[in-house]
């Protein structure tokens, strides 16, 4: 087994997903999400191992398994209890509504993977830097406006330029 650098384990061929595809027509054409909520919307995991099905039940096989507690991922189908999540990379599959949590998270995306991204003592550039994170690096966001996010993680607290992070819209305001 293979564990990608965002904690995720590979138990099956990627050719499972070709199932998946009829099961997103179903969620797609349902009226209102089955929630309630918004449909795209970010949320995170709420556990260390979270199965990632095929399709939209626990008949579905197991394609692989998330192994990092926190990380963001973007519902993008709902059916009955369970939701279409899209992660950083942009893999997709099926995972219970329990596994997924509301706390917000994002992952520090660079164009250069080399790159550091600033974080800032306030939002502002001008401000003192407090800490430099590289790309994949998971982060809680407290909240989020005019373009930028507070966020804290382990050994650092502060402020990032909201383009910098996956799992908040651009513009998308969090209180």
């Amino acid at each position: 087994m293979a564990l990608g650098r965002l904690g995720v384990v590979v138990v099956l061929a990627a050719g499972l997903f070709d199932g998946a595809v009829g099961c997103g027509a179903l969620a797609k054409d349902s009226a209102l999400p089955t929630s309630g909520l918004p449909v795209p919307r970010y949320v995170s995991l709420k556990s260390d191992h979270v199965n990632v099905r095929a399709g939209p039940t626990k008949d579905n096989d197991v394609a692989w398994v998330y192994t990092r507690s926190g990380l963001p991922v973007e519902i993008t189908a709902e059916y009955e209890n369970w939701r279409r999540v899209r992660d950083s990379e942009g893999s997709e599959g099926w995972v219970y509504h329990s596994l997924l949590s509301g706390r917000r998270t994002a992952v520090v995306t660079m164009k250069n993977k080399d790159d550091l991204a600033p974080i800032f003592e306030s939002a502002d550039s001008t401000s003192a830097v407090t800490a430099r994170l590289q790309a994949g690096v998971v982060a809680q966001v407290k909240r989020c406006g005019n373009g930028w996010c507070k966020v804290l993680g382990t050994g650092f607290e502060g402020w990032i330029q909201q383009q910098r992070l996956w799992g908040v819209y651009a513009d998308e305001q969090v209180n």
